[in-house]
C-alpha cells in the first residue's frame, strides 16, 4: 500500500494557512487581497496593522489576574489600514494567522473619520469612527508600523491629528 504513495519532493507544496511574521509578507497579502476588489490605476502607497481596545501596555495589568489577560486579548479586533492614492481601506486581520480577512470599510482620503492621533514612542493611537458606530474605535498601532503610520497620518485631514 505505501508503495503507491509518492513520497518524493519535487513539488513544492502550497502553503496557504501559515503565520506571515515579516511586515513585508504581510503588506504583501494584504495588497493581493484588495488587488482583486480595487478599481484600474489604484495605488497601495502604506499598509499598517493595527488593534483595537485599551492601551496595550496594560497587558502587563491583565495578565496579573488570572483569566482577564486572556479575556482582553480575544475581545481585540485587528485590522490592517491601507492608504491607496484615493482611499484608506480598512480589512479584518486574522487573529491567529494575521491573514488579511473580509474588508470592513473604505473612506475617501478626504473625508477619513479619525480622530484624536497621536504618535507615541511605542504604541501610537488614533480613533476611527467605523460605518454604523456612535463613537471612534481606539485602533493602537505599535512602532514596528511607524513608517507606514506616518505615512497614513501625513494623508489624514489635519483636524484629527493631536499634536502631544
Amino acid at each position: 500500500m505505501l508503495a503507491s504513495i509518492d513520497f518524493s519532493m519535487d513539488q513544492p507544496r502550497e502553503r496557504t494557512g501559515y503565520v506571515a511574521i515579516r511586515r513585508a509578507k504581510q503588506k504583501q497579502q494584504v495588497i493581493e487581497k484588495l488587488a482583486s476588489t480595487a478599481p484600474a490605476g489604484e495605488t497601495f502607497i502604506a499598509t499598517v496593522h493595527c488593534e483595537t481596545g485599551p492601551s496595550p501596555w496594560l497587558n502587563a495589568v491583565f495578565d496579573e489576574i488570572p483569566l482577564v489577560g486572556l479575556i482582553v486579548a480575544f475581545t481585540r479586533q485587528q485590522y490592517f489600514l491601507t492608504l491607496t492614492n484615493t482611499s484608506v481601506v480598512v480589512n479584518k486581520a486574522n487573529r491567529f494567522t494575521n491573514r488579511p480577512g473580509d474588508l470592513v470599510a473604505a473612506f475617501p482620503r478626504h473625508a477619513v473619520p479619525a480622530s484624536k492621533v497621536k504618535r507615541a514612542t511605542v504604541w501610537s493611537r488614533m480613533y476611527l469612527q467605523f460605518p454604523g458606530d456612535a463613537k471612534g474605535t481606539r485602533l493602537n498601532v505599535h512602532r514596528y508600523w511607524r513608517g507606514e503610520f506616518d505615512q497614513l497620518v501625513g494623508a489624514l485631514p489635519t483636524a484629527a491629528v493631536e499634536v502631544a
